[in-house]
């Protein structure tokens, strides 16, 4: 090991560690994933566990009585659960597609260190991330100026582009894409629209998986614009009405008549807490059955431009 050691010469020797560090390291990584994996855990075992053993002995990691009526009672709620979900799917692909297509676009041109208006509208683009209107503003005009109250762009528009993001494209367009491609189909008579959407996108996989999935993340896991403009129960997403599972009951019982069920009927026998966890997990489970396929993407989409030789 002394030898081997030895001789090693510049980045091999400096990034070298020892096994007392790498020991530390793997256990502060183990105990990061525990805390990440835990409460999923916890989270599960109650929406398989019976309302009436929550009630007396409270959460466990291992149900101390398996009933899978959490479950049952949901698949009963069809056309709500069914209803939300198909918006949910419906603002996160949309969301996802527009926003990945202006973020891309706007890094794309803030790279071309021969945009005349590249310094202003960096600026313009960096500011946000620092400071913002606030949430008033932002409600007046989404909701008065724009018309956007009850209606399904209200959930897509004001998360479709962040300066976070952009910034992100600007960086992985100037340290990645060399600019003499660019030269050479111009030279070629190609558009601007023409290079970008058929020579740079198509060699940008790895910021559009990443920029792609920070954005599904944000329209999956939203509930708060729901909140602010919709009061359409209709339009509700999966969050927004796992948000009112968590606040209360209601949420159900309100559609009691559509489903035939009188409404005290409906709160006397629903599973209350074993249901709520039940539709967490359903909203959970998208997200993390999609995220091993996109991981070798979005690490080499973050990465990528960070040093360069």
């Amino acid at each position: 090991m002394a030898s081997r050691a030895e001789g090693m010469t510049g980045l091999e020797k400096f990034n070298r560690i020892g096994k007392g560090m790498n020991v530390l390291f793997h256990l502060i990584f183990i105990l990061i994933a525990l805390v990440c994996v835990v409460p999923l855990l916890v989270v599960l075992s109650i929406s398989l566990s019976s309302e009436e053993s929550i009630r007396q002995t409270g959460y466990h990691m291992i149900p101390t009585m398996l009933s899978t009526e959490s479950y049952s009672f949901v698949i009963q709620q069809g056309t709500m659960i069914l209803r939300a979900l198909g918006v949910s799917v419906l603002v996160t692909v949309v969301g996802t597609v527009l926003g990945v297509l202006l973020t891309t676009s706007m890094g794309y041109v803030l790279s071309q260190s021969n945009y005349k208006l590249k310094g202003l509208l960096t600026w313009v683009v960096f500011i946000p991330m620092v400071f913002n209107g606030g949430l008033v503003s932002s409600y007046y005009i989404n909701s008065n100026l724009l018309g956007l109250k009850d209606t399904v762009w209200a959930l897509i528009l004001p998360l479709a582009v962040s300066s976070f993001n952009v910034i992100i494209c600007k960086t992985f367009f100037k340290s990645t894409i060399p600019d003499g491609l660019i030269e050479s189909a111009e030279i070629d008579g190609a558009s601007q629209f023409r290079i970008f959407f058929s020579i740079i996108l198509p060699i940008s996989l790895p910021v559009l998986a990443t920029i792609g999935l920070f954005l599904c993340f944000a329209y999956w896991n939203d509930w708060f614009q729901s909140m602010l403009y919709i009061n359409n129960q209709d339009l509700y997403s999966l969050q927004a009405l796992l948000n009112n599972l968590m606040s209360n009951v209601d949420a159900l019982a309100k559609n009691a008549s559509s489903m035939g069920v009188s409404y005290s009927m409906l709160v006397a026998t629903m599973p209350k807490e074993t249901a709520r966890m039940a539709v967490a997990i359903l909203i959970v489970l998208p997200v993390a059955f999609a995220y091993p396929f996109f991981q070798k993407y979005f690490i080499s989409g973050l990465t990528v431009g960070a040093i360069k030789g």
